[in-house]
Order: structure tokens, then C-alpha cells, then sequence
């Protein structure tokens, strides 16, 4: 399989250990990356033709994944101060 862009340790590259603490400490968190890589899989599989959908429906996702990226970004950056 090819290289999928977008994946979390693509976005957040100096975050990689953070992000897999935060998955295995905080079922939220982990709900979150969950979610992500299924969107972010979808919107794959239509941008590389394999799966149909309209320009509506690929612009739904997209806007879903980038709203998803901010609230884990948002609990990343909240992690860094939680002792």
C-alpha cells in the first residue's frame, strides 16, 4: 500500500511519542485518533479513485478531518502542561 498523507505522525511529527501515550492513557484521545485515521482513510481511498463520492461528500470529510486535527492539536498542546 502506498503512503497515505495526513496520518496524525505526518501532522504532529514531533509529537509521535506524545500521541501514542495519549492513545494508550485517554480513551477521549484515542476515541479522537480513532476517528481520524478512519476519515483520513476514507478521504483517501475517494482521492485515489478506489471510492466514490461526490465533491460535496470529499469536502464534508475534508472539513471533518481538519476540524478533528484542531481538537487533537488542542489536546496535545493541553497534555504538554498537565503534569
Amino acid at each position: 500500500m502506498s503512503h497515505t498523507p495526513h496520518e496524525l505522525h505526518d501532522e504532529f511529527p514531533d509529537a509521535a511519542a506524545q500521541i501514542h501515550a495519549l492513545k494508550t492513557q485517554d480513551k477521549r484521545f484515542a476515541a479522537l485518533a480513532e476517528r481520524y485515521h478512519v476519515l483520513n482513510r476514507e478521504i483517501h481511498r475517494i482521492d485515489s479513485g478506489i471510492e466514490p463520492a461526490s465533491e460535496d461528500r470529499t469536502e464534508e470529510l475534508k472539513k471533518e478531518r481538519l476540524s478533528l486535527l484542531d481538537t487533537i492539536q488542542l489536546a496535545l498542546k493541553a497534555s504538554e502542561v498537565s503534569p
